[in-house]
């Protein structure tokens, strides 16, 4: 086997294992009772993989993680129907994490997390408006962009915590992005 082979196993293993993790942690946190007495607001700790797969692996293994924690959690939990919720504010979070990663540096993941809990409650609602045709919800955001701020710091920074120690060890490499502006150094 060459070192291109290996290397590609090493990373396909470690996108499942990712992404089983991702599943199990929201399937145990979908069991939890809430945690206030508004609906919908969670501690989002399955992105903690979304994020760590985006540094470790990289853009397209984190999508996987994405899309098969959001698939099977909802399958799995009996919440099929919110799939559709689920899948806009995960991919909006997403992609923002995707421009963010290279406005932001790694040791202020906790800002990323922040700021893509915020998308994630931003495409949840507008999906939410589109499907009721009830623009009422749009002011349930400003309580679903605090809890998601404060969950966001809270995974981004495990996110950093985790990655920064598993580096150290040498099991991950943490991915440098290119800065979109110019000012900052390569990296």
């Amino acid at each position: 086997m060459t070192e291109k082979q290996d290397k590609k196993i090493r990373e396909l293993t470690l996108t499942a294992v990712l992404a089983s993790a991702a599943v199990i942690v929201n399937v145990i946190e979908s069991s939890l009772p809430p945690l206030t007495p508004v609906y919908g607001v969670r501690l989002g700790l399955a992105n903690v993989f979304t994020l760590f797969a985006i540094y470790a692996l990289g853009r397209k293994q984190a999508l996987a993680v994405l899309i098969i924690r959001i698939a099977l959690g909802n399958l799995l939990t009996g919440q099929a129907v919110s799939l559709v919720y689920s899948l806009s504010g995960g991919l909006l979070a997403y992609f923002a994490m995707l421009v963010l990663i290279r406005l932001i540096p790694f040791e202020q993941l906790w800002v990323i997390g922040g700021i893509s809990a915020v998308f994630h409650n931003i495409g949840q609602i507008t999906v939410a408006v589109a499907i009721t045709q009830t623009a009422e919800i749009i002011f349930y955001l400003p309580l679903l962009v605090v809890s998601g701020v404060i969950s966001g710091i809270l995974t981004g920074t495990a996110s950093c915590l985790v990655l920064k120690n598993l580096d150290k060890a040498g099991y991950v490499k943490i991915r440098h992005y290119k800065k979109l502006h110019k000012s900052e150094d390569k990296g």
